[in-house]
């Protein structure tokens, strides 16, 4: 039997995939180990090895068969665009990808006006406005803090995601349009879906079940 390998994201998101794995029987303890230096974590005994990487290069790890199962937010799925199966919504990691800005940038959004946006999710960003909204935006990719943009006159608004919206209010900014809900998801790579179906089909079903039970 060969290794099915996980590709987890960096931080709070891997350790609360872990939890929900931990649920179906699939645990990994040296992952959780903050002083560890490894870069790839096996567990001999379920055959599986697990590494963690940066949120954005796990749909490239799983496209390409370097994983075989990635745990990933829908932002990062939807950003990246790369040729898998998504399989599971494991509803953690909630939040909701928004269009925000100062009160007054809400007439600009009406009106059609040719504005700019600020985003770290440029295609996000673009196929909203362009195919949703029909309206033609610059959009200019930033990595650091997205609020910064509107309050420095560089957009008239951002793209960008949104948990509670309170570093929005304290910069004077809201929520002016919602785009989509995220949450964390579970992507399987196109050919080891056939080639291991019965042992991904299980982890599949098994984590369904999981999150109904939380929904419950």
């Amino acid at each position: 039997m060969r290794y099915l390998t996980i590709a987890l994201a960096k931080g709070r998101l891997a350790m609360d995939s872990l939890d929900i794995l931990e649920r179906i029987g699939i645990s990994c303890d040296e992952i959780r180990d903050k002083s560890s230096r490894k870069l790839i974590f096996t567990n001999e005994e379920l055959k599986l090895r697990f590494f963690l990487a940066k949120a954005n290069d796990i749909p490239t790890y799983v496209e390409y068969g370097a994983a075989d199962i990635g745990i990933v937010g829908k932002d990062t799925i939807l950003e990246e665009g790369r040729k898998m199966y998504e399989v599971v919504d494991l509803g953690i990691g909630r939040c909701r990808m928004c269009v925000a800005g100062p009160a007054a940038a809400k007439e600009l959004l009406q009106h059609g006006e040719l504005i700019r946006v600020a985003t770290k999710y440029p295609a996000i960003a673009k196929d909203y406005f362009y195919n949703k909204k029909h309206q033609t935006v610059e959009i200019i990719k930033l990595n650091g803090s997205i609020e910064l943009a509107p309050i420095v006159g560089l957009a008239e608004v951002i793209v960008d995601i949104v948990e509670t919206g309170s570093t929005l209010r304290e910069n004077g900014l809201l929520v002016l349009e919602e785009i989509c809900n995220i949450s964390a998801r579970m992507v399987v790579n196109e050919v080891s879906m056939k080639m291991e179906h019965e042992r991904i089909s299980k982890i599949i079903r098994d984590l369904k079940e999981v999150v109904r039970d939380n929904r419950g």
